[in-house]
């Protein structure tokens, strides 16, 4: 009895808060340490070593967008991370799904910065991370919109992100994987898909209706490296020039899976891994790029 209260009670919150708010180009990769990154590029994108989970942080002139938040025992880490760049407010906040290694870190997130809008895939849960999420949105009165496939936003100028997942009706109501947020970062010649946890099946319904404007130069792994993600079609399809992949070190998922370690090889594409190369940050013009590595 008490788990359908709760049940209820979440999907109560979500509701109210919903209502509420509601190619290529010239390229060049570099790897050099950290420090020496060029801070004047227009766009910023940090995939944050922050374990076994995600957090992506992107800023360029005057704005600041956070994809995911890590997981809970390393929300301190993440906080600490974003308080040193200088970082008083984000703008805006994509959670991808629901899952602990992408939501954990948000109670961090809001509770010591401002932050101006979320966006979120819709997708409900019924663990306390998940209520105290919701509940923290409401009580502060923060913009929530969730996001479908097709959405587009506007983060400065010529920058912008389109949505090509959830796409509704949602594949199944309790795989939140494969209802996870992808979206692709474009700035003129310049793009990465961030790819949350989506996993074949999503990947195999992007490749129907947007197969032609995946191409991307950046992609961030599906699902930590996971062998239910990065499908030879859909790889082909991004044809993406890098790949970073966010995990945590000797992770108890044997994530990245060596067979798809062995698709990227196939498919000439550069690997970063957090829990190797530390912070992964990529800089751009718009035209060329550059990647670093922390460590």
């Amino acid at each position: 009895m008490r788990k359908g209260l709760w049940l209820v009670s979440a999907v109560l919150i979500f509701t109210m808060v919903f209502l509420a708010g509601c190619g290529k180009g010239t390229v060049k990769t570099t790897e050099k340490n950290q420090e020496q990154q060029n801070s004047n590029s227009a766009l910023t994108v940090k995939v944050l070593d922050i374990g076994q989970g995600d957090a992506i942080l992107i800023r360029v002139a005057g704005q600041t967008v956070l994809v995911d938040t890590g997981d809970i025992d390393t929300r301190d880490k993440m906080v600490a991370y974003i308080k040193k760049e200088g970082i008083t407010t984000i703008d805006k906040v994509i959670i991808t799904h629901p899952h602990a290694d992408h939501l954990g870190g948000m109670i961090g997130i809001l509770e010591n910065f401002k932050v101006r809008q979320i966006y979120d895939s819709g997708q409900t849960g019924t663990t306390a991370l998940y209520r105290q999420y919701l509940s923290l949105v409401n009580k502060k009165n923060i913009p929530f919109t969730v996001v479908t496939a097709g959405t587009e936003i506007v983060i400065s100028n010529d920058i912008k992100m389109k949505f090509f997942a959830p796409e509704k009706p949602y594949l199944t109501a309790s795989e939140l994987n494969n209802n996870s947020v992808v979206a692709k970062l474009i700035y003129n010649k310049f793009s990465m898909l961030l790819t949350g946890d989506a996993e074949k099946e999503s990947e195999g319904r992007m490749l129907k209706t947007y197969a032609g404007e995946l191409k991307s130069t950046v992609l961030k792994s599906g699902h930590h490296g996971s062998n239910t993600s990065s499908t030879s079609e859909f790889l082909k399809a991004v044809g993406a020039e890098a790949v970073i992949i966010s995990l945590g070190a000797n992770n108890d998922y044997h994530h990245p899976h060596p067979s798809t370690l062995k698709k990227y090889e196939q498919a000439k594409l550069k690997v970063y891994r957090t829990d190797q190369d530390g912070t992964v940050s990529i800089t751009s013009d718009g035209s060329t790029y550059q990647i670093t590595k922390e460590k």
